[in-house]
């Protein structure tokens, strides 16, 4: 029997075909791996303006809810995770011109502050802090971390 290689066999899993190998995991670790949830909210996920981060936002939540009405644990988490990633990556660019939190030394750059990117966070957060109030949600997970681990 093959052994499975995390970082090459990761790439061919189908998570909703598979669902008993989703990991959780930490904030929004393995965000851009999972399919065919990758490929689902990806295209909705934006930040550039508050406008087009209420959108990206509401359309992502809608993936959720449609998620969750298909009782697709895996897909709700990776909604969650591409929402707090809206959060974390417009706070970056809020805090940091072009994004770039650390320069070629690893030294943390000066902090910059964009209105229009922390105004565009503060939406994602908002609905992030949603997904985490949501009882349904936090039963699911806790459903599927003690069923698969």
């Amino acid at each position: 029997m093959k052994e499975f290689d995390y970082q090459q066999d990761f790439k061919t899993i189908d998570f909703r075909q598979q669902p008993e190998l989703y990991q959780v995991g930490r904030g929004e670790q393995g965000v851009l791996m999972v399919e065919p949830y990758k490929s689902e909210i990806l295209p909705h996920w934006r930040f550039k303006t508050p406008a087009i981060a209420e959108v990206s936002a509401k359309e992502i939540m809608k993936l959720f809810e449609a998620y969750r009405e298909q009782d697709d644990f895996v897909g709700m988490d990776m909604a969650r995770k591409f929402i707090q990633m809206g959060y974390t990556r417009a706070r970056r660019y809020a805090n940091h011109k072009g994004g770039r939190k650390y320069d070629d030394d690893r030294q943390i750059l000066p902090y910059h502050v964009n209105e229009e990117k922390a105004a565009s966070a503060a939406i994602f957060k908002a609905w992030w802090d949603k997904i985490r109030e949501d009882q349904d949600y936090l039963a699911r997970k806790k459903q599927h971390q003690a069923k698969y681990g």
